[in-house]
């Protein structure tokens, strides 16, 4: 999640607390930029800004993510390519939004960026954002041709493509929930993790659900699951990072502001958030 000031500025003091409280509390590694870190809204200055404090205030201890994805295949290839890697272990790319390319257009979209980039990839499927759905068959495709695209970060909810991807996919190829609710039954069946968005807030509780399953401890981590729905479900109420956001002032990591088109939540979801938050 990227805050921002009183006038709408990045907020690198908070973005700092943000980073020691997912390291302190158990992330085994953090993506910059993602889709909860308002990247549409930010410039390219002030994405290479967020990126490059980032590395440095990490320093080494976790991996990091960058996020780098759009519909403009061109600008995408340029951006991956100019990119300062130092500190960083991979990019996640989104599938492309608007543009509701063919199945053949996402895999040429995606080879583009495997021959460009210097540091592997995870391709991101979100077709509730995109509009546009990264078929099991092209996932498995770009997985079996390029060695550099090794894990897609599926969000896309449907357990008869994420069966399919798990069935077929090359043995060290890493499917990870893009969904915070289903990370349960999706590493149940063979997902390695989450790229949460509720790790922003409550990372020791997610990192304890997911090292859980990844032992086999299904019935422990239940228990976790189960009290995260609610949190999860007020954290994207009234849209993703608003609630993030209004957790995260109330837990004084940093301020709630949003770029438009966001905007905060309403004054009845902040208390909702506030009576949650007192369950942890």
């Amino acid at each position: 999640m990227t805050p921002f000031d009183q006038y709408g500025d990045v907020d690198f003091v908070g973005l700092e607390r943000l980073i020691e409280h997912q390291i302190m509390q158990g992330m085994n590694y953090l993506v910059s930029l993602g889709t909860t870190g308002e990247t549409a809204t930010l410039s390219a200055a002030e994405r290479n800004a967020v990126w490059q404090f980032t590395s440095d205030k990490v320093a080494g201890r976790v991996p990091l993510v960058a996020g780098i994805g759009g519909n403009n295949t061109a600008d995408i290839v340029a951006q991956i390519t100019a990119f300062n890697h130092s500190g960083y272990s991979a990019f996640l790319s989104v599938s492309p939004y608007y543009n509701k390319p063919t199945q053949e257009g996402i895999y040429e979209h995606y080879k583009k960026i495997a021959q460009a980039a210097a540091l592997p990839i995870i391709l991101y499927n979100v077709p509730g954002r995109t509009g546009s759905n990264m078929e099991a068959g092209t996932t498995l495709r770009l997985a079996r041709e390029f060695s550099n695209i090794v894990a897609v970060k599926e969000a896309s909810g449907n357990f008869d493509q994420i069966n399919r991807i798990l069935r077929d996919k090359p043995a060290d190829f890493l499917l990870i929930s893009g969904d915070d609710p289903v990370t349960l039954p999706m590493m149940a069946l063979g997902a390695v993790g989450v790229i949460s968005v509720v790790g922003n807030i409550l990372p020791k509780e997610v990192a304890d659900l997911v090292e859980l399953c990844a032992a086999g401890h299904f019935e422990k981590a239940q228990q976790i699951h189960s009290r995260l729905l609610r949190i999860t479900e007020l954290c994207f109420a009234e849209g993703n990072p608003a609630g993030v956001k209004q957790a995260l002032e109330q837990m004084e990591i940093c301020g709630s502001g949003l770029r438009l088109p966001l905007t905060g939540v309403s004054q009845l979801t902040a208390e909702a958030i506030r009576e949650e938050l007192r369950v942890y």
